[in-house]
């Protein structure tokens, strides 16, 4: 019997995944989470093969609870997200995720996710760029790279750097910050350049890698 916890913050959501993969004989569903503090209390109390997760769910990160689940115990994670974004995937499984399978796949499908993870096999959607995924997994990892540009950033820099990654944009910033939009756009052009971030959702991956944000 594969025992498995749900974490997702839409209950419709979860109770359509339950009833899903309680139809199989073999899955167990014991348990279910809406946040990432509650999935990881879960987890430790009731220590499922599986566990099925959202990224965006409140309290902790989706990204951090997969790092807090997988530091610890046999707790095999699979995501199922709407983020098809390469970084997301990329992120998740340097994190220690098993598997990855996007909401708009068939019900077959995170049915076989389950199983090939629970056998000790990663699982992408079959509409994921897998090679280019796994290509990026086996580079080296360029984290060291990354902390000497973030030890290089001013004090206004690393500013506008944690209120952009909680979602804010230039004119928002500009006004918390009482700046003009103009010198915000330059502040973030520099942090980005020194980090090597050439996107929005990068600037959140990286926050979250580096708990700049809080999770």
């Amino acid at each position: 019997m594969t025992s498995i916890i749900l974490v997702d913050d839409h209950h419709l959501v979860r109770k359509a995944l339950k009833i899903l993969l309680q139809a199989e004989a073999d899955f167990s569903v014991i348990g279910e989470a809406s946040d990432g503090m509650e999935a990881v209390e879960l987890v430790e109390k009731k220590k499922p093969d599986i566990l099925l997760l959202d990224l965006s769910i409140p309290r902790v990160h989706g990204l951090d609870v997969i790092r807090r689940v997988c530091q610890h115990g046999k707790t095999k994670v699979i995501v199922v997200s709407m983020h098809s974004a390469d970084t997301y995937v990329i992120e998740a499984m340097k994190n220690g995720a098993s598997g990855y399978v996007l909401k708009q796949s068939t019900p077959a499908d995170l049915i076989k996710a389950v199983r090939q993870v629970r056998a000790g096999r990663n699982y992408f959607s079959s509409s994921l760029p897998v090679q280019h995924i796994r290509d990026s997994l086996r580079k080296t990892d360029d984290e060291s790279e990354a902390v000497k540009g973030s030890s290089a950033l001013t004090r206004r820099e690393k500013i506008v750097l944690q209120l952009a990654a909680e979602g804010n944009n230039n004119t928002q910033i500009a006004k918390l910050l009482y700046l003009s939009p103009r010198t915000v756009e330059s502040h973030r052009a520099s942090l980005m350049r020194k980090l090597k971030l050439r996107s929005q959702t990068e600037i959140v991956l990286f926050a979250v890698r580096k708990n700049i944000i809080a999770t």
